[in-house]
């Protein structure tokens, strides 16, 4: 019997974290732009809302594991590949700073302080 609650708690956390990483590979996914894809030599926009946009459906309709696995894969590589890809040509840095500066830039150019 506690085996059964320990089971299906885990099972719980395991949709829980794979819902919630295929959401947000989603959600980056749409946030970017259309160019950037071709600008970052990377698949179509269209292709990545496609395939992430299964993988939440997939995750929240038919809960199968070897299928939120290869969702989580899909997303993985999106979050790990495509989206740093993304961020650099769109200008994005470390930290989602534009222009790399420090962080003691302001928006005129560095702060020095007043000296």
């Amino acid at each position: 019997m506690l085996r059964a609650g320990f089971d299906s708690l885990l099972n719980l956390v395991i949709f829980l974290i794979f819902t919630g990483f295929a959401v947000a590979a989603l959600v980056f996914a749409a946030m970017a732009r259309e160019d950037a894809y071709r600008a970052a030599e990377k698949q179509t926009k269209k292709f990545w809302l496609i395939i992430l946009g299964i993988n939440l459906a997939l995750n929240l309709l038919l809960p199968m594991l070897f299928l939120q696995i290869a969702g989580l894969i899909a997303a993985i590589v999106f979050m790990v590949d495509v989206r740093p890809a993304l961020a650099q040509v769109s200008g994005g840095g470390r930290g989602g700073r534009r222009g790399g500066g420090s962080s003691s830039d302001g928006p005129y150019g560095p702060y020095n302080g007043g000296r």
